[in-house]
C-alpha cells in the first residue's frame, strides 16, 4: 500500500513501513536524503501523521490499510494504545446543535451504537461524541436544537483536550488532489508558472470532475507524472461520485451533490455516518515505544537516546533534539540524559507541573496541578498539591480537608508512582500507589496511563489492593491488551511485597 508519512515519528515509521514492503509516496525532503530509495508521488492509500501535542499518531484512509498500519505500529512496544476514531474526516454524519458559542456550534453527532465502547470502535469512553462547525461553514443561522449534516474536516485524538471540525460543504481526496465545491481547476502552490503549468495539464488528462466539484491540486502534484497525476484524479472522482451517491440518495436528491448543511424539519436525522470514504486509528506511544521508534531510527541516521521522548515535550525541545544530531554523533549505548533535558526545558524545581492521568479506553483526566518541589538526576520529580476540602479520598476510608498537602514522588520511565496525603500536622492520612506505564516528565505536566490496578497504604500500616476486577473489566472490553495487563498485575504484587 502506499503511505504518507508526516511528523516527529516520520523516519522511524518510514524505516518500519519499507520494511514490511509498502510504499511511502509524497515523501518529506528530510525523508528523501536519510533514505537510499525512490519515493513515488503516487496518491496515498493512508496517512500516518503526527498529533498536534506530539503524543501518538493518526492514521487515516483506505479502511483495510489503517487497519494494517494500526498493528504495525503498536506491535512497537507494550505500552503502545490504539483506538478506532468514530469520526475520521471525510465521514458525513448528523448530529443536533448542543450549543452555541462565540465563533461556532457544539454538535452532538449521531455517530451510532457500532462506533462507541472499545478502541476497537470509537473513542472508547461511551459519551456522545461532540464536533464544532464554524459558524463560516455552514450558509445558514443556526440555533440551539436545529439539526444539521456535516461532514469531518479535521478530527481529534481521544485524549485530545478539542473537537473533531466539521463544514458543510463536501471535500474528497488526499495527497496529489482533492475535489471542492466550485469550478475550473485550483493549484495550491505559490510558484504562479507552476501552477498555471499544472492547471493546463489537468485538461490534458480528459477526466472531468461531477458537477458542482472542482479539482484542487496539491504541492505534491508538481513533482508527479502524466500517470500519476491522472490515477489522483481518477481515484478523487470515483470517491466523490460515491460519496455524492450515499448523501444524495439518502436526502432524496432535493439538493447540490457537494452540499448538505441544515436538515429540514421533514428529513430524516440519521445515527451513524451517511457516508465513511476513510478509516481512522489513534495511536498513543508510551515511554517505551518511543525507544523502540529510537532503535528503529537510529538503523536510518543519527539519533540521541530519548529521540523521541524529548522531541515529544515541546516544540522547542523538538528543535533542540535535531540541531544536537546534527553536530554531533550521539552515542547509541548512552543513557536518557534526563538532567541536562530537565535543565534545558523543564521541569525544574518551582515550576507548576499537571498530572496528565490517561485511561486506557482512550480519554485524558487532569488530577491537578501541583508546584515541582525537588528535581534528580536520577529521574525523580515531586510534586507537590495543596488539596481542595471537602469529600473524601479515594479507597483511603479519610476525610479531605483544609490543610491537606499530596505529595506524589514520580520517577522518569518507572511503572508506578505514589502519592502520600498528610494532613495540615503532616500527620500521614495514607499512601496510594498508581499503576501505570512507565512515567514521562515533560516540561509542562507528568504523563502516562493508568493501568487501573492500584495498591494502598493506609494510615495504619495496612497494605491494601484495589481495582483488579474493573482491569480484567478492561482487558475484555479490549481496553487493554493482556500483555499490558499482566505487567500491571506482576507490578502490583511486587508492591504489595514491598509495602
Amino acid at each position: 500500500m502506499n503511505v504518507r508519512v508526516r511528523g516527529i515519528y516520520a523516519t522511524a515509521v518510514t524505516r518500519l513501513l519499507l520494511g514490511a514492503d509498502h510504499d511511502v509516496v509524497d515523501a518529506s525532503l528530510p525523508i528523501r536524503r536519510r533514505f537510499d530509495v525512490g519515493f513515488p508521488t503516487a496518491p496515498p492509500d493512508a496517512t500516518v501523521s503526527t498529533t498536534d501535542d506530539r503524543q501518538g499518531v493518526g492514521v487515516a484512509g483506505d479502511p483495510d490499510a489503517v487497519g494494517t498500519l494500526r498493528d504495525l505500529l503498536v506491535d512497537v512496544g507494550i505500552d503502545a494504545l490504539a483506538w478506532t476514531d468514530p469520526t475520521p474526516v471525510g465521514a458525513v454524519l448528523d448530529g443536533e446543535v448542543a450549543e452555541t458559542l462565540g465563533g461556532g456550534a457544539v454538535v452532538d453527532l449521531a455517530v451510532g451504537a457500532d462506533d462507541g465502547g472499545s478502541p476497537d470502535a470509537g473513542t472508547g469512553s461511551g459519551d456522545p461524541v461532540e464536533g464544532y462547525l464554524p459558524y463560516g461553514n455552514v450558509d445558514a443561522r443556526i440555533e440551539t436544537g436545529d439539526r444539521v449534516r456535516t461532514q469531518v474536516t479535521a478530527s481529534a485524538a481521544p485524549w485530545a483536550s478539542r473537537r473533531p471540525e466539521l463544514d458543510t460543504e463536501l471535500r474528497v481526496g488526499a495527497g496529489l488532489v482533492t475535489l471542492e465545491p466550485g469550478s475550473g481547476t485550483r493549484v495550491d502552490v505559490r510558484d504562479d508558472e507552476a501552477a498555471r503549468e499544472l492547471a493546463g495539464m489537468t485538461d490534458l488528462l480528459g477526466i472531468e470532475p461531477p458537477d458542482g466539484w472542482r479539482a484542487v491540486w496539491g504541492p505534491a502534484a508538481l513533482d508527479a507524472d502524466m500517470d500519476e497525476l491522472e490515477a489522483g484524479l481518477e481515484r478523487a472522482v470515483a470517491d466523490a461520485d460515491r460519496l455524492a451517491e450515499a448523501v444524495g440518495s439518502d436526502a432524496g436528491g432535493d439538493h447540490d451533490a457537494s452540499e448538505v448543511g441544515l436538515l429540514s424539519d421533514s428529513a430524516t436525522m440519521r445515527t451513524g455516518p451517511l457516508a465513511r470514504p476513510n478509516g481512522g486509528v489513534w495511536v498513543w506511544f508510551g515511554r517505551e515505544s518511543r525507544f523502540a521508534l529510537d532503535s528503529i531510527r537510529r538503523d536510518v541516521t543519527a539519533t540521541m537516546s530519548g529521540h523521541h521522548r524529548v522531541k515529544a515535550g515541546s516544540e522547542s525541545a523538538s528543535a533542540g533534539v535535531d540541531f544536537a544530531e546534527a553536530i554531533c554523533d550521539p552515542d547509541p549505548d548512552a543513557d536518557f540524559p534526563f538532567p541536562a533535558v530537565c535543565d534545558s526545558f523543564g521541569p525544574n524545581e518551582g515550576d507548576r507541573l499537571r498530572i496528565e492521568h490517561g485511561k486506557p479506553d482512550g480519554r485524558l483526566i487532569t488530577l491537578g496541578e501541583g508546584a515541582v518541589t525537588a528535581v534528580d538526576d536520577d529521574g525523580s520529580v515531586v510534586v507537590e498539591r495543596e488539596m481542595t476540602p471537602g469529600g473524601r479520598y479515594d479507597e483511603l476510608d479519610t476525610r479531605r480537608e483544609a490543610g491537606d498537602v499530596a505529595v506524589t514522588s514520580l520517577k522518569e520511565g518507572r511503572w508506578w508512582y505514589p502519592t502520600t496525603y498528610r494532613a495540615a500536622d503532616g500527620t500521614v492520612k495514607g499512601t496510594y500507589v498508581n499503576v501505570c506505564t512507565p512515567v514521562e516528565a515533560f516540561p509542562t505536566a507528568v504523563r502516562y496511563v493508568d493501568l487501573h490496578v492500584d495498591v494502598i497504604k493506609h494510615a495504619d500500616g495496612t497494605v491494601e489492593r484495589v481495582d483488579d476486577g474493573i482491569l480484567d473489566a478492561s482487558v475484555e472490553a479490549g481496553d487493554t491488551p493482556e500483555p499490558l495487563a499482566e505487567k500491571a498485575r506482576s507490578v502490583a504484587s511486587a508492591l504489595e511485597n514491598a509495602l
